[in-house]
This record gives structure tokens, C-alpha cells and sequence, in this order.
């Protein structure tokens, strides 16, 4: 049986649903936080794109045990049915994603640079 998981009304909840999910150890949760076609940029510069690239990155994160917090969010950019978020790190890095609301009113990263100073 699937687990169902809270899905994001905002696009500013796809932080905090990432942030839970990834300390919880959660990676098909962390998965469904992304359209199918989404593209991630991972440190050293490099870049995944689908579900099954976002899996197999997220899946060697998640083996090293990270504790992520939650940062400071900056205010959202909504235009539309797209929106762009961010957020300071607690590290002092920063965080940007662009969202997409889907057909049912919820929301799916399809950019996202989870990592930057």
C-alpha cells in the first residue's frame, strides 16, 4: 500500500514538506515533491533531470544522514500557475526552486537549486 503524504496547497510548503521528509529519511516522499520532468542542480555543479535521477542523488543524500532546518523563507514570486521561492539557509547558504501548480491546486518543484552560497 502507498503511503499518503501531505501534498503541497502552496508553494511555499514544498520547503517544508522537502525539509521533513529529508530528515525523516523519506525518499519516495522526497520524489513526490517533484514533477516528472523536474531538473535538480546538486553541489559540484552537476544537474539530474526525471524522477529516477532526482531518486538515485536523493537516495546517496539521504545515506549520509543529513539533518536539514527549516531557514528563513523569502517572500514567493507567484505569476499564474508558476511561482518561484527561496530561502536563506540556516548555514548561511540560500535555497531557490521554481513551483508548478498542478491541475488539482497543488504543487510541484520543476527547478530546483537546493544548494547555494
Amino acid at each position: 500500500m502507498t503511503a499518503v503524504r501531505e501534498k503541497a496547497a502552496a508553494p511555499e510548503d514544498l520547503a517544508r514538506l522537502f525539509v521533513e521528509r529529508a530528515n525523516a529519511g523519506d525518499l519516495e516522499g522526497l520524489v513526490e515533491l517533484y514533477e516528472p520532468d523536474a531538473t535538480v542542480a546538486l553541489p559540484g555543479g552537476r544537474t539530474v533531470a526525471g524522477q529516477a535521477a532526482i531518486r538515485a542523488a536523493y537516495e546517496q543524500m539521504l545515506a549520509r544522514k543529513p539533518e536539514f532546518g527549516a531557514g528563513t523563507a523569502l517572500p514567493t514570486l507567484v505569476s499564474g500557475d508558476w511561482a518561484q521561492t527561496a530561502s536563506r539557509t540556516d548555514d548561511g547558504g540560500a535555497r531557490a526552486e521554481v513551483a508548478h501548480r498542478q491541475s488539482d491546486g497543488t504543487w510541484l518543484i520543476v527547478l530546483d537549486r537546493p544548494f547555494f552560497a
